[in-house]
């Protein structure tokens, strides 16, 4: 394909995660292999008033390399946002004309739902990114209704991005048969394209500078939040599991925003001591720093058939970090890797015994003095951004 500007659509604020940790690497790894005069106009929803400082300077360097913020505000469904919608749709469309857009990129099925509909009118060429069902995950997770407008809008969108789009990137292998029998769509080609990870960043042998917690022998790093496509209480309750296993050596990290009152309900309700427990919230670049500290990971994924189709990011950072990692029964490709490498507990069920079951292969795994080394060779095999650098060199080269 010859080389163009390009539009990239998604559905986040700029400082998001999944634009900081989950976009923005790749539009750099693209940024270098089309021509330094084709310009990358990157669309997100804002849900903030107003940036911080660092974050306008690096909006800044992006424009020092072609690539430019086209920003909205994001507001809650109703009529406002509605009308506003239409005037974004009307405002990408001139964007499209005005500035010789040749690819519509869109990230994830609501990205490229936008994509498809501008591609409709514009006649670009659509590029699908990070594929997934999301209108089957937000039916599983009893948000939307199969039989509600929501989902069948958004499940029509799916079939018709992917019938019109000139390359598909999935974010699991599952995903290809998956959406042949689901949408009934065949493309020529399918590339699949992981949550990939910065492994220079996330290196087990970079050495921590935080030294001012007092941490227990075994301590369980989580980087996320609950609720959603995350599992709640039962969190807590594995938490509490792994304090009596472990008869109070036990500390969780855990980088999250979630309010303090919030965790505190959480411990509360299931008699986990919020003594026990580190919460921080921190920036992205600053994680691997702390995630050092940990002696597993865990990603606690609601274990939804849909999800066999997604890519959790944390895992390949905790892997690059040497951690094994306790995590949900079929989630992408991630939960089998795992059980075949014998690098962590995949649960097969949400209940106290699978708990223990899960510890006492911890406990086991602590006795492999190559463990770090083996976790760290699958993130080399799995998650590196060579994988990404070569299917847009293939796409966009």
């Amino acid at each position: 394909m010859k080389p163009g500007n390009l539009l990239i659509l998604t559905y986040w604020s700029f400082d998001n995660a999944l634009i900081q940790t989950y976009t923005l690497p790749y539009l750099l790894q693209i940024r270098k292999i089309i021509p330094a005069q084709n310009k990358i106009y990157l669309f997100t929803f804002s849900q903030n008033q107003s940036f911080n400082p660092s974050t306008l300077a690096q909006i800044s360097r992006l424009k020092e390399q072609n690539i430019f913020l086209i920003e909205f505000r994001y507001q809650k469904f109703g009529v406002w946002m509605m009308f506003k919608l239409l005037f974004v749709f009307a405002y990408l469309i001139y964007l499209c004309v005005a500035k010789n857009i040749k690819y519509l990129h869109g990230w994830c099925t609501p990205g490229g739902a936008l994509g498809y509909l501008l591609s409709v009118v514009t006649g670009k060429t659509l590029i699908l990114d990070s594929f997934e069902p999301h209108a089957e995950t937000m039916a599983e997770s009893g948000t939307w209704s199969r039989s509600g407008l929501a989902y069948k809008v958004l499940f029509a969108l799916e079939k018709r991005q992917l019938k019109k789009a000139k390359e598909v990137i999935c974010a699991a292998r599952g995903m290809i048969r998956h959406s042949q029998e689901i949408y009934g769509i065949t493309k020529n080609r399918y590339f699949v394209k992981p949550a990939c990870v910065d492994l220079k960043l996330f290196d087990p042998l970079v050495p921590s500078k935080h030294t001012e917690f007092n941490l227990r022998s075994n301590v369980c790093v989580y980087a996320g939040k609950f609720g959603g496509i995350y599992l709640e209480q039962e969190v807590f309750d594995f938490f509490k599991a792994a304090h009596e296993h472990w008869k109070g050596d036990f500390t969780v990290l855990l980088l999250t925003s979630h309010s303090d009152q919030e965790i505190e309900t959480y411990c509360t309700a299931s008699g986990f001591p919020p003594s026990a427990l580190i919460k921080l919230f921190v920036s992205h670049q600053e994680v691997p720093a702390y995630m050092k500290l940990g002696t597993f990971g865990f990603c606690p994924v609601k274990p939804l058939p849909s999800k066999e189709f997604c890519t959790p990011i944390k895992n390949g950072e905790y892997w690059a970090m040497g951690l094994p990692v306790v995590i949900t029964n079929n989630i992408s490709s991630d939960s089998a890797l795992i059980e075949q490498h014998k690098i962590g507990y995949v649960l097969k069920h949400l209940r106290a015994e699978e708990y223990s079951n899960a510890l006492h292969a911890l406990d086991a795994l602590k006795k492999d003095p190559q463990l770090t080394e083996r976790i760290r060779k699958i993130a080399v095999e799995t998650r590196s951004f060579e994988i990404s650098n070569a299917i847009y060199r293939t796409i966009y080269g």
